[in-house]
């Protein structure tokens, strides 16, 4: 089997279905699995999504993006201002996952913050390229803005295709249908998982497909509850 690339979608504290989508994908040693940001907030076990990530890195090649909302953790950790309020945005959930047995909060493990700092905005592939938000459609990849590629919604608008030519694949915009956002140029995989819909991981090349809903159970492949 050749080796996958597959991009996963806003995880935001879903722990169960983050196991759950790995435990079907079976990732091998040479595959690239990329989590699109947002692995943080909103839902309840955040500390535990950055757990599975670290177990993640040592079975295969792990690219993490960052999102809007570990920009929003790391600033509030480092005493930073920014631009929402972390704790009112789903910070709150992540300060919760880091209590201990006896319900004390813990600060965020040295080696977590360390890998988070570590993140990156653009992966790219011969054919893709994967950001969190969105993209400056005639700006190289490596000139891009990073408000632009954390922040910008796609409520606001569908960006033209990029001058690469490539396609992308993003997170962010939650698809409240818990269906994919395909426009041919661009596809969008934030189904909404901590919300109540899906945590979708692609490989964009096949169009192979995993989901599993925020308690673990995985959606049939023809997307049939």
């Amino acid at each position: 089997m050749s080796a996958r690339v597959i991009a996963i979608g806003d995880i935001h504290g879903c722990a169960a279905a983050l196991r759950a989508v790995i435990a079907a994908i079976a990732p091998a040693a040479d595959d690239t699995i990329i989590t699109l940001g947002d692995c943080v907030d909103r839902g309840p076990e955040s500390r535990q999504v950055i757990e599975e990530l670290l177990r993640l890195r040592e079975r295969c090649r792990l690219v993490p993006l960052l999102g809007n909302h570990e920009e929003m953790m790391l600033s509030f950790i480092d005493g930073k201002p920014q631009p929402d309020d972390w704790l009112h945005f789903g910070g709150a959930e992540t300060v919760e996952s880091y209590r201990d047995v006896s319900g004390k909060t813990c600060p965020v493990p040295k080696e977590q913050l360390e890998f988070i700092r570590t993140w990156g905005d653009v992966f790219e592939t011969p054919s893709h390229f994967f950001v969190h938000g969105s993209y400056e459609p005639e700006a190289a990849l490596t000139r891009q803005h990073w408000a632009t590629l954390r922040w910008h919604s796609l409520k606001f608008g569908i960006p033209r295709p990029h001058v690469s030519g490539k396609t992308a694949v993003v997170g962010h915009t939650s698809q409240k249908s818990g269906e994919i956002l395909d426009v041919g140029h661009l596809v969008c995989i934030d189904t909404y998982c901590w919300g109540g819909g899906w945590l979708t991981a692609l490989e964009p090349t096949t169009g192979d497909l995993w989901q599993a809903d925020r308690e673990g159970q995985l959606r049939d492949s023809n997307g049939a509850d």
